[in-house]
């Protein structure tokens, strides 16, 4: 699959690396590579890795009918800076099939191969509401070894969004946020 990568920090190089591991053609926007432009025209699929504050700037309605894969996360000092989710503001901008993924692990987690933990490999909380689109996402996810959880439609990515607001606030203050969720 040909994957453009909006962004040339490290969760495009971690989940870009991987992908190509995996065998996907992946071209990244950045200081010295391709412009946005030329990364959305080239993917198929596009992963949006920007800060959420320049998410809106980016992207525009050369992806409509595409999937976008958002892991922003519109928080600042451990909060949500936004009231409505980011997914959903960059489908209504661009008319992309926005599945909300990747946005709750480190960027860390992601330069594993894979990313398993006590055996176990990682959960991947997929939102979004076109079939399709998710499908790409879950291909995407289990080609870096993890696995794909449907957490619904677009508009529970509050919820992802919520949530790593959450977690990061606890790591903030030093907190293991892991611990809240251990294993049955």
């Amino acid at each position: 699959m040909r994957i453009g990568i909006l962004g040339a920090g490290g969760m495009a190089d971690a989940l870009g690396t991987q992908w190509t591991r995996a065998g996907h053609q992946v071209m990244t926007s950045g200081r010295s590579s391709g412009s946005f432009g030329q990364a959305m025209a080239y993917g198929e699929a596009v992963l949006l890795a920007v800060p959420a504050h320049a998410a809106l700037g980016v992207v525009d309605e050369s992806l409509r009918g595409k999937v976008l894969i958002d892991c922003t996360n519109p928080i600042e000092d451990g909060e949500l800076t936004a009231d409505h989710p980011m997914a959903e503001r960059l489908a209504a901008a661009t008319g992309a099939h926005v599945v909300k993924a990747f946005n709750l692990c480190h960027v860390d987690v992601w330069r594993m191969t894979p990313p398993v933990f006590g055996g176990r490999p990682l959960a991947v909380p997929l939102c979004g509401d076109d079939e399709a689109a998710l499908s790409v996402v879950r291909r995407l996810v289990e080609d870096l070894g993890c696995t794909p959880y449907d957490g619904g439609g677009l508009a529970r990515a509050a919820l992802l969004e919520a949530t790593a607001a959450f977690m990061i606030g606890l790591w903030f203050k030093g907190l293991d946020a892991q611990a809240i969720a251990p294993p049955l």
